[in-house]
């Protein structure tokens, strides 16, 4: 492995040979592919997984809520362990971790021990996902970075987009038990990973001679799980437990600026481009994930829809993401990523605006999926060129974390859509009529359907402000100084 020294700290600038690289960048995306996959997998699955598991409501929200809530507080963690003991010998930890716990989620026969397996997930993804993109940014020079990471980011957000189409697969070949497959499909794809990683990566010792954070990676993975819990909590609990979440994480980033090695360098936030593209993440990423996560849910319930009819909505955007986005990435290596940001950003509003104005419609075939359509090409000129700019934004001795925060930030922003809008959703169903099902709940009637309607046009309507807020904060954060 080549190396320079900066200071009294060793930097990897090269994890792999040049001949290696596409091999190494292969195994990032199969490893990560598992992630983004089973991170949205239970969208549609969750009615097949409660059945089969006999769980109850609260159990069965806690299936994906377990997830999201590991992989947010120890994300960071995870990046800057990758630092700091070699980001091959993390990622490749996290792979393994990930098959096994996948193992116990595809035999699991009862809640708890889906809960546990699904939280063991979440910690395997905050070593794996982080450790996926700072392997790629070790391998690669700058000049070609641009486009690795946009393959990379095409098949992560395209494998995300196709969690709930092969949900929808596996239940119309098994309705009882296919959701088992989705989680067995991962043992072929982490094996295949773990050789290409063994097989090709050079030795990486990592920064050996900086001590380890610990009271950081303590105080940032208890921030983000109380703020992540109270998010899922009863309303008066929800405040107390973020009010405590929210004062541990001022705690941990008055430690990260005193302690003489800490996690992160808060000095990475002073870089204009970095601050705003973890700030437009964040827009995008609480947007995209309401929309993914509740429409499936208004459809099936209210506008006769079912589990495979998503993939008429998810499954072509998935494409235009697989297909562009590496064009993507090396037309903003070379015409900067500002305008395939904000335009992107721009299309994924407008999509969502449509489903706010025609939500009351109750047409999934003629307005929902077409609108969904123009979502997924909007994501497909922005994904690259985001992820790209992440990891620009930072020193190659800073990879880790910077994909680390980035992914922190996405994760943040997803458990605040799911929590939020569900409120949202629920308040514009009510204020219809406060006799009924409830929102999420199959049934024909018409003031049911219009409930629904009105409480998804306010989930739709919030993301829509806030894909456009993402456009702006890029459009300010990445233009080119006078």
């Amino acid at each position: 492995m080549t190396a320079r020294v900066s200071g009294a700290t060793l930097v990897p600038v090269a994890i792999c040979a040049p001949e290696h690289r596409q091999a190494i960048l292969w195994a990032a995306i199969l490893a990560s592919s598992m992630g983004f996959i089973d991170s949205s997998v239970t969208a549609n699955a969750l009615p097949a997984m409660r059945a089969s598991l006999a769980a109850s409501l609260p159990q069965a929200q806690w299936f994906s809520g377990i997830y999201l809530l590991a992989l947010t507080s120890l994300i960071l963690v995870g990046g800057a362990l990758g630092d700091r003991f070699g980001t091959a010998r993390g990622f490749g930890m996290g792979i393994i971790l990930f098959v096994v716990s996948s193992l116990g989620c595809a035999l699991a026969i009862s809640p708890a021990t889906m809960i546990v397996a699904r939280g063991l997930q979440g910690v395997a993804a905050a070593l794996m996902v982080p450790g996926s993109m700072a392997i790629i940014g070790r391998a690669f020079p700058r000049e070609e970075r641009g486009a690795a990471l946009g393959l990379w980011a095409a098949a992560s957000i395209a494998t995300a987009s196709a969690g709930p189409i092969l949900a929808g697969l596996c239940l119309m070949v098994d309705p009882v038990s296919g959701w088992r497959w989705i989680f067995a499909l991962n043992l072929p794809l982490g094996g295949i990973s773990l050789w290409l990683l063994a097989r090709f990566a050079l030795a990486d010792q990592g920064r050996p001679g900086v001590p380890i954070d610990y009271i950081g990676a303590a105080l940032a993975t208890l921030g983000f799980g109380l703020v992540a819990y109270g998010l899922s909590a009863e309303t008066g609990e929800s405040l107390a437990l973020m009010a405590v979440g929210f004062a541990v994480l001022a705690a941990f980033i008055v430690w990260e600026a005193r302690c003489p090695a800490p996690m992160i360098r808060l000095s990475m936030f002073r870089v204009r481009r970095f601050s705003a593209i973890n700030l437009a993440t964040f827009l995008l990423y609480f947007a995209v994930t309401g929309i993914g996560f509740y429409l499936p849910m208004t459809a099936v319930s209210a506008w006769g829809a079912d589990a495979l009819a998503m993939v008429a909505a998810f499954l072509p955007g998935a494409l235009m993401i697989a297909t562009l986005s590496t064009r993507m990435g090396k037309l903003a290596d070379r015409l900067g990523p500002a305008r395939f940001l904000v335009c992107g950003a721009v299309l994924v509003a407008l999509s969502q605006a449509g489903l706010a104005m025609t939500a009351h419609e109750a047409l999934y075939w003629t307005r929902a999926v077409p609108l969904m359509w123009l979502s997924g090409f909007g994501m497909a000129l922005l994904v690259a060129p985001l992820t790209t700019v992440v990891m620009t934004s930072a020193t190659d001795a800073d990879q880790g974390a910077a994909s680390g925060i980035n992914n922190a930030v996405a994760r943040a922003a997803s458990l605040l859509a799911i929590a939020l809008m569900g409120r949202m959703a629920a308040s514009g169903y009510g204020a219809i009529g406060a006799d009924m099902p409830g929102f999420g709940v199959i049934a024909a009637t018409p003031a049911h359907i219009a409930a629904t309607g009105a409480g998804f046009s306010h989930i739709a309507g919030l993301a829509a402000i806030a894909s456009l807020a993402s456009a702006l904060v890029s459009a300010w954060g990445l233009r080119k100084p006078r």
